[in-house]
């Protein structure tokens, strides 16, 4: 598994400590943040969401960004916050809101919606009547968390906390560091991740496109092959214990970009 030398995509942070974790069993990685973290305005309305939080019967953070900026909104209007179940879909995201002393769940297996939609305490969250779900999250994203739970009788409030966007690179930064450093695999970990991937590869991404691509979830894999990806390999996760699994699972690495 030390072979794989790996292009990492998240924002600076999340690269950094994902890094981490691959030196400690050996994996070099080069960081490449493709996903810069804006806040956005919050309009009166989206205000009046968190004014009201004790409406919601639940709460769905999908994100660590959305954690980060829910909570400082929570801090500035609830010094005591409601007593909801909180829910996320993965375990880093779960953490900041328990240092916030928060009711929180999420899936023991696997961190997408699906997961998310099996727990036993967010079923029963929904199944009250008149229920509503707040779901913080960036501008977009999550459509089918709310769609299926609007199946199950809830009414569902968006809070878009965030924009993701392409940091700015000279055109040819992308294919310069992967001959540069002799990368041989690239990692993405949601579908607007892989979007920038392709937008900032530009006429380098044939050749790119032929090398292994560790990818989230089987959204991004049937993104990322529709564009052409040879490889794509779906971690069926986003975090470092999904992606570690996959490596070890994949055939050593054979590919680089000359």
């Amino acid at each position: 598994m030390n072979g794989w030398r790996l292009l990492l995509t998240r924002p600076v942070d999340e690269s950094a400590a994902l890094a981490q974790v691959l030196a400690d069993v050996g994996i070099f990685s080069s960081s490449l943040p493709l996903l810069e973290i804006e806040p956005v305005p919050l309009t009166a309305a989206h205000r009046g969401l968190i004014a009201h939080l004790d409406h919601f019967n639940a709460v769905i953070v999908v994100s660590k960004p959305a954690a980060r900026l829910g909570l400082a909104l929570l801090d500035q209007s609830w010094p005591v916050p409601p007593t909801q179940p909180w829910f996320t879909v993965g375990e880093g995201t779960a953490q900041l809101l328990r240092d916030h002393y928060l009711d929180v769940s999420w899936p023991a297996q696997g961190d997408d919606s699906e997961a998310l939609l099996k727990l036993p305490k967010l079923q029963q969250a929904v199944a009250l009547p008149g229920s509503r779900v707040l779901i913080m999250r960036g501008e977009e994203g999550r459509e089918l968390l709310a769609e299926r739970l609007r199946q199950l009788g809830a009414s569902v409030d968006y809070l878009p906390l965030y924009r993701r966007k392409l940091p700015l690179y000279p055109p040819s930064t992308l294919a310069e560091r992967v001959k540069a450093e002799r990368l041989n695999a690239l990692v993405v970990s949601s579908g607007q991740g892989f979007e920038h991937l392709r937008q900032l590869a530009g006429q380098a991404w044939p050749e790119l496109a032929q090398m292994p691509l560790f990818v989230p979830s089987p959204r991004v894999a049937e993104l990322a092959r529709l564009a052409g990806a040879r490889t794509v390999v779906n971690c069926r996760g986003a975090n470092a214990a999904a992606l570690l699994t996959a490596l070890r699972e994949q055939p050593g690495p054979v590919i680089q970009m000359p």
